[in-house]
């Protein structure tokens, strides 16, 4: 495959066995004897524990739930998906002749899977210290934005939640729905069995859903 010379250097690292990376690259549709799919297995887990170490050491003083959250963001699918462009294995990802019609090498999931994958392939040919010299760098900016970044009402919420002893989350429901397609209207309430419930209003469900969990936030603050 011409172009890995300079996947392995935007990887930061020259693989032993390219033909782990080569597995990594490979989407279940091309029909090959071995696909990525037990890579993206290993990889999602390889990716949290880098994350999750690297948290604790950038967030010393919070607490559990806190951390859950910000770990959430930064490993689930879409952000994988963004790294796998940003990295450059997107052109590399090996598909059937049908996916590649249908756009494989843009969808989410195909994209955000490969990222997995190849993490996958980083640590079985480099072990960890392989996998994680490219998940830092790649992940950079977003560790960045994380130390930064206040939590939205929603996510504050689910931090207190999880935080309590029987570490019920948050659940939301519509109430009601209204207006015209230009300019809809959403009343939205959220609640935490055991802590009430509280409502919310906006022009699209996710501020009606930062409405009413900031109202439950407040309710419970003043318990």
């Amino acid at each position: 495959m011409s172009g890995l010379d300079d996947l392995e250097t935007k990887l930061g690292h020259r693989f032993a066995d390219r033909a782990l990376l080569t597995q990594a690259l490979t989407h279940a549709s091309a029909g090959a004897p071995v696909s990525n799919e037990r890579f993206e297995f290993l990889g999602d887990r390889v990716l949290g524990l880098v994350i999750a170490r690297a948290l604790l050491d950038r967030f010393p003083k919070a607490a559990e739930g806190e951390l859950a959250v910000r770990l959430n963001a930064l490993v689930r699918k879409e952000t994988c998906a963004e790294m796998a462009q940003a990295s450059g294995i997107a052109p590399h990802i090996i598909l059937s002749p049908g996916e590649r019609q249908l756009a494989g090498r843009s969808r989410k999931a195909v994209l955000g899977d490969a990222c997995e994958a190849v993490i996958a392939a980083l640590y079985l040919d480099g072990g960890l210290e392989a996998a994680e010299r490219f998940i830092l760098s790649a992940w950079a900016e977003g560790l960045q934005s994380e130390m930064h970044a206040a939590l939205d009402p929603k996510s504050e919420l689910q931090v207190w939640a999880l935080a309590r002893a029987d570490r019920a989350l948050p659940s939301y429901r519509v109430l009601q729905s209204s207006g015209p397609a230009h300019a809809p209207h959403f009343v939205i309430e959220v609640s935490v069995p055991g802590a009430g419930a509280a409502r919310g209003e906006g022009k699209s469900k996710r501020e009606a859903e930062r409405e009413a969990a900031s109202a439950l936030l407040a309710q419970v603050r003043q318990a």
